[in-house]
């Protein structure tokens, strides 16, 4: 069955997700690439971002890989997609991540403003979506044909979703970093209240992982 899961999905030791001011010189905000260090170095962010064999194994690259197994699509707001807000001034941009980005699915982007399809190297397809997170992941799930549905953020999407109880389970890495301003994750979002639990909870050297399960 089709699971819809955040994983990786990374904030600071004061709840943030994104740093303040996001442009093209800072994807994540002031202070937001701070926050990866756990990930960066790993096996698997090596191989998605970089091809190469090489990367840190252990705890982080554990859960790194996790975050990959068995998804057959994504859903993205389009701040993860790009710095342009508004209608599309043109067709040029295609993402953050260059001619093969790490996705390798179909990948849907939520946004106010349509957009054709656009194919990439390495089995990504961007689609944009009009209809809000409901839309978007009705296609998703078509998409994925029985795999399941990764939620890739940013701190909006990720709590348009929670509120509306259509995540499953989500994979939160805590990074030993301050960003103080920002995006925060639980603002807004009584996860309790929501019907999550906390499943699991581990430590690295480099952040935190824990994973919250809603109990149906």
């Amino acid at each position: 069955m089709t699971r819809v899961r955040v994983a990786g999905f990374t904030i600071s030791l004061d709840g943030y997700g994104a740093g303040p001011h996001q442009d093209i010189e800072n994807p994540l905000g002031v202070g937001g690439t701070d926050l990866h260090q756990w990930l960066v170095s790993t096996r698997t962010f090596q191989r998605m971002l970089f091809g190469g064999d090489g990367g840190t194994t252990g705890i982080d690259e554990d859960f790194a890989a996790r975050g990959f197994e068995n998804v057959g699509a994504w859903i993205l707001g389009r701040n993860m997609f790009g710095p342009v807000r508004g209608p599309w001034p043109d067709l040029d941009w295609k993402g953050w991540w260059g001619d093969t980005p790490p996705y390798h699915v179909p990948t849907f982007i939520l946004t106010h403003h349509a957009r054709p399809p656009i194919q990439m190297e390495g089995g990504t397809t961007f689609h944009f979506v009009t209809g809000g997170i409901h839309e978007a992941l009705e296609r998703a799930r078509d998409a994925a044909n029985g795999m399941d549905v990764r939620i890739g953020g940013g701190v909006n999407t990720i709590q348009q979703f929670l509120r509306a109880g259509l995540i499953d389970e989500l994979h939160i890495a805590i990074s030993p970093v301050l960003l103080g301003r920002g995006e925060r994750l639980s603002e807004g979002v009584d996860a309790r209240a929501l019907g999550y639990e906390c499943v699991q909870f581990v430590a690295s050297e480099k952040g935190t992982h824990v994973v919250l399960r809603r109990q149906r």
